[in-house]
């Protein structure tokens, strides 16, 4: 147990998140083992998904152990979001997600969908491109963009439709709006007539730790963007609160929720 949680504490520094993960010599290296040693552990570790090995041999954290932290890091904020998505899905009546970064990638820890027939699939435990979806969007805000084409311009990034983004440089471009607007808008970035609406969930020190966001079809959400947008803002607020102690989040009242030309 001790050499794997100094394998998971390798795999979470700052030479492995800026690599984009470690082989296993320099990660047997780091802990004080045997190559043969740190690779059997690396083995079981991947095997129960707590780490992940990458097509060049290269290992990073995996999905399980961020799905974990997320639901470890802040009681105060997993068991605060359910009420919120479940009111946030009764006034908006679209799928509603609290989501967290996993590199430059987006992992959602929770979900709620409404009763309806046509209506965004659950995504609780999966992972989303950072570079094309709503909440990836809102959980960059705060970066600069120079910070932005650093992280981005060194992956590829998926372009599942016409409409993401191409480069680290456009990305960085639509967090910027994002930033100015409060909220996020991605529309069929991410899959061809689907609308995400998101907004930021900050710590006391205004850091971005999570997301709140909505996805639906377009057909519904075209025409009431506006309103989605608030509600969505309003729930994240609502959630900044809880996580700073119920009141030292202020609810951004004053949030302009025009929409300007390329807002989507």
């Amino acid at each position: 147990m001790t050499r794997g949680l100094a394998v998971l504490r390798a795999l979470g520094s700052t030479e492995a998140l800026a690599e984009g993960g470690l082989g296993v010599v320099r990660v047997a290296a780091m802990v004080g083992a045997h190559k043969s040693q740190v690779s059997r552990t690396l083995a079981v570790l991947a095997k129960e998904g707590f780490v992940e090995r990458s097509e060049d041999r290269s290992y990073r954290l995996g999905w399980r152990l961020y799905g974990l932290a997320a639901q470890a890091g802040d009681r105060r904020l997993l068991v605060g979001a359910g009420p919120v998505l479940d009111q946030l899905v009764a006034t908006v009546g679209e799928t509603a997600h609290l989501s967290v970064r996993r590199g430059t990638e987006v992992l959602t820890v929770l979900s709620r969908a409404p009763d309806r027939a046509v209506c965004a699939v659950g995504w609780a435990g999966r992972t989303v491109p950072a570079s094309c979806s709503s909440s990836g969007r809102a959980l960059f805000m705060g970066h600069s963009r120079e910070e932005l084409e650093r992280i981005f311009g060194e992956v590829s990034l998926p372009q599942p439709t016409t409409a993401a983004p191409r480069d680290a440089t456009q990305f960085a471009r639509r967090v910027e709006l994002a930033a100015r607007q409060g909220f996020a808008i991605v529309d069929e970035e991410l899959e061809a007539g689907l609308v995400g609406i998101a907004a930021p969930i900050r710590d006391a020190d205004g850091t971005v730790v999570a997301a709140v966001n909505i996805s639906g079809p377009k057909f519904r959400l075209a025409r009431r963007r506006r309103a989605v947008a608030k509600s969505v803002t309003t729930a994240a607020d609502r959630l900044s609160a809880a996580l700073n102690d119920a009141g030292s989040a202020e609810p951004r009242t004053q949030t302009d929720f025009r929409f300007p030309q390329g807002s989507t």
